[in-house]
């Protein structure tokens, strides 16, 4: 589940979104490696095993466990799910981390719900055949994260997790908040907000308001996926905060 990417120098850990996987950062991998020693995981219920009872503490104690090889203290870049896992965990274990990243992530979605969205889930065409039809289905974008995701097997592209396991996953986050965790954390963030952003509006902002050592910015023309939908641009806030953060 934790897998050693190289590197040298400082711990940096990448962590997916929700339906994401490990693989989804192999576009990035060989230009964090010049800032310090990468490592990707693969959280709980993607590809392995759920938690029993999947809130998000039961994902972040997964992650806590998995991680306890590396004892120096780590940058921990996040997208989505990834990003709330990342402050969470810093929250929990402040000596653990030194500086984050959060990609289009916010502390409230009370009041949603992944009914509807895990219903169009599971109507999807599975297996896919082959790239193209991931590709004509999904789009360029959203299919290349897909394809780096699903199970491939000898049949086409499969989900590599139950879709109760990411509905609940979703659904807990609509009923409760993690501003309290969000404002308990110190080090110095870098906040990444895709301009067609999924997350409530402003409350990225108001993360970066409330905390005295992150920064806010937008990324023109980016939706969720703005590592992939827009890579120069995040490569370029990602390497000046890393280029700060670890000089």
């Amino acid at each position: 589940m934790l897998y050693d990417e190289g590197g040298a120098g400082v711990p940096i850990l990448l962590l997916h979104g929700l339906m994401g996987s490990a693989r989804t950062w192999r576009s990035q991998l060989d230009w964090i490696r010049e800032y310090g020693h990468v490592y990707t995981f693969d959280a709980a219920g993607h590809g392995r095993p759920a938690p029993r009872e999947p809130t998000t503490e039961a994902f972040v104690a997964d992650l806590a466990a998995a991680t306890a090889e590396i004892t120096e203290p780590m940058v921990v870049i996040g997208h989505s799910m990834g990003g709330l896992h990342g402050w969470m965990f810093t929250a929990a274990h402040p000596d653990r981390v030194r500086a984050l990243v959060v990609e289009d992530m916010a502390p409230d979605f009370q009041g949603r719900t992944a009914t509807h969205w895990a219903a169009m889930i599971a109507a999807w065409p599975q297996p896919f055949p082959d790239e193209a039809a991931m590709l004509e289905f999904f789009g360029p974008v959203a299919g290349r994260y897909f394809m780096d995701s699903f199970i491939h097997g000898p049949d086409g592209y499969r989900l590599h997790g139950e879709v109760p396991t990411f509905r609940d996953i979703s659904e807990e986050w609509g009923t409760r908040d993690f501003w309290a965790q969000w404002k308990s954390i110190t080090v110095p963030v870098l906040l990444l907000e895709g301009e067609y952003t999924i997350t409530p509006p402003g409350q990225m902002r108001q993360m970066a308001e409330v905390h005295p050592a992150a920064r806010h910015v937008v990324v023109p023309d980016a939706g969720h996926l703005v590592h992939d939908d827009q890579p120069a641009a995040y490569r370029a806030e990602v390497e000046g905060f890393l280029a700060r953060v670890l000089k």
